[in-house]
């Protein structure tokens, strides 16, 4: 029988759950794009579709079809079994308190788990509900929780900074040019099999219950794994090896990204027709444009395009890159074995601007678009389409170097105390990058969306049936519902968390991007395994905190950031479980008239 004289406490669950939801697009999803957008492996506007999609996926096609009605069995689910509509009421304040936080917490850029938040806030208003006496507290409930808070970053970081440094002493800092090059060639299709098989078994073991590829034998598991390694390899040196090759050791310039799929006939076409590089062409981006800084803390701009594609490695002592991995300030130039007698061109030169970012041509801020609302009301239609595109917008990475706040600190000497690769060496893993983040975000969609969902879920059984269960099934129009939201949270507030991570916390880059993003998968199907609750938050900022001490060099971390983000975790729990459980004491214990429930 439904409840519906509850129909409106069904609506606000309704309303908080879109609003949860939200804030998982606005706050969590950052963690699997904010490295590749730091480290322009890929454009904001690319992650964002590419999120958009990998996220909604994820949440419909392989998400949680079955969740628990008390978040991770933090509560004893029995104790509301005569009285089903005081768990729709709990399960309603509980979004509420999770779906508040979360919103003061993306509103002041703090980095927060939204899974924990939905802990907190069912925990509280358990509590309010029935007491504290019902809550799990031992190290299967609110116990190991509080572990993971040291756990997950110090695991993820230990994953990541190996993965980096594998990278580091075997490409990155080789010090001739182009055996550098040689290795990077060797060695990315090597992380292409690992990063492939990682990746299914985060699919296979934490992102598909309704595919049930999770009740796979072990053997058949183990052959998809290293059998989706194997074909990934085999692509990558189909496609990817002779198009890497051409375009970085021939210096191909004609090439372009489409090329790639045309790559099985340059294992075969001659190279003698390659025209010379002319004036002003690039082979590859500057991925440290904008935060490439000399050791006065001034923005340092390369003197040619032609330097750009040739990549920068900045020291200290202006020495060549020695075995011990200290910087230089030579130019690395783009031909063949350069010997060390080759004079090498001027180091490039340095200002004292500030990088303002490459999307300056609309207003992203509010004074800019009352401006144009002022000139003329043919700019009316204008403005309306630039604040439905403002997030989309945003430049991450000039939002992030002209900071100048107190969680930033100086930027300008925590960039200068990292190094700066070839820009040759960092292309190559900006594809690997891009398909690690892609992954992660769609298992991403397809676990955290049910901290909305789950309760939501339960919202709806209560309501529908007047019953309570231990699992609730969730309808395919709350997966859809709950994505839409992700969504929308995710294209209109997502640069603003984003801009919190990726260089706020360490000078990002390709190489190291992928190392921290594979570190965290590798963290996450560890934890799956092991039934062990962590926040994709937490894991990705241990990577990238681990990956920036490989630098060698405390300063080369913001430790400001560092511990913002541990304060939203430690205060996510608690203020969670607050703001639902003092909602729900009011609403249970507060005097009424004319008002009752009767069990039938």
């Amino acid at each position: 029988m439904a409840l519906h004289q509850f129909d409106y406490l069904f609506a606000i669950a309704m309303i908080f759950a879109f609003l949860d939801a939200w804030n998982i697009g606005a706050n969590d999803v950052a963690n699997s794009f904010s490295s590749s957008v730091s480290s322009r492996s890929l454009k904001y506007w690319q992650a964002m579709i590419l999120a958009a999609i990998m996220e909604f996926l994820g949440a419909v096609l392989v998400g949680s079809r079955v969740s628990d009605t008390i978040r991770n069995k933090i509560v004893d689910i029995a104790v509301f079994k005569n009285e089903p509509a005081v768990l729709m009421l709990t399960m309603t304040t509980a979004l509420i308190g999770s779906s508040t936080w979360l919103t003061i917490a993306t509103s002041i850029g703090m980095p927060v788990s939204t899974t924990h938040s939905i802990v907190g806030a069912v925990i509280g208003a358990s509590i309010a509900a029935k007491g504290a006496e019902n809550i799990i507290w031992g190290w299967k409930g609110v116990a190991q929780i509080i572990a993971s808070w040291f756990i997950s970053p110090a695991i993820a970081g230990a994953f990541a900074s190996i993965i980096f440094l594998i990278s580091k002493f075997g490409v990155l800092e080789v010090k001739n040019p182009r055996t550098s090059l040689r290795n990077a060639m060797l060695l990315v299709p090597l992380l292409v099999f690992v990063a492939f098989s990682i990746l299914t078994m985060l699919i296979v073991w934490k992102g598909s219950p309704k595919l049930k590829l999770n009740t796979l034998s072990t053997g058949t598991t183990v052959g998809a794994i290293f059998g989706t390694g194997g074909v990934a390899t085999a692509i990558y040196f189909l496609f990817a090896y002779p198009y890497y090759k051409r375009k970085l050791v021939y210096e191909d310039w004609t090439l372009k990204w489409y090329d790639i799929f045309r790559g099985p006939i340059y294992w075969f076409k001659s190279t003698d027709n390659i025209p010379p590089i002319p004036e002003g062409q690039t082979l590859t981006k500057d991925y440290y444009k904008g935060r490439r800084y000399d050791e006065a803390g001034n923005l340092v701009v390369l003197q040619t395009d032609r330097d750009v594609s040739a990549g920068v490695v900045e020291a200290h002592d202006g020495e060549d890159s020695n075995s011990d991995g200290e910087k230089t300030s030579a130019v690395i130039q783009n031909q063949p074995a350069p010997v060390d007698s080759e004079k090498q061109p001027a180091p490039p030169a340095a200002g004292t601007a500030e990088y303002k970012g490459e999307n300056t041509r609309w207003p992203n801020k509010f004074a800019g678009y009352v401006k144009l609302v002022k000139e003329s009301p043919k700019n009316w239609p204008l403005v309306f389409f630039l604040l439905l595109t403002h997030g989309v917008r945003q430049d991450i990475i000039a939002n992030q170097a002209g900071s100048k706040d107190v969680l930033a600190g100086d930027l300008h000497k925590m960039h200068t105390a990292s190094k700066y690769y070839d820009n040759k060496i960092e292309y190559m893993y900006s594809l690997l990058q891009a398909i690690t983040a892609c992954t992660m975000s769609f298992a991403h969609g397809a676990n955290d969306i049910a901290n909305a969902t789950g309760p939501l879920a339960t919202v709806y059984l209560v309501w529908t049936t007047n019953t309570t269960a231990s699992k609730a099934e969730v309808p395919v129009w709350v997966l859809c519902y709950a994505a839409g939201a992700l969504v929308v949270g995710l294209w209109t507030y997502g640069y603003h968390i984003m801009a919190n991570l990726g260089n706020k916390l360490i000078l990002q880059s390709p190489a190291r991007g992928f190392s921290i993003e594979l570190g965290a998968a590798v963290t996450t199907v560890m934890a799956t395994q092991l039934k062990i609750p962590i926040s994709t938050t937490q894991s990705a900022v241990g990577a990238t905190v681990f990956v920036g001490l490989c630098n060698r060099e405390w300063k080369s971390v913001n430790w400001r950031m560092v511990a913002w983000c541990y304060l939203g975790w430690i205060f996510t729990l608690p203020c969670a479980g607050l703001i639902a459980g003092i909602i729900n004491a009011i609403i249970l214990y507060a005097p009424s008239k004319g008002v009752s429930y009767t069990m039938t």
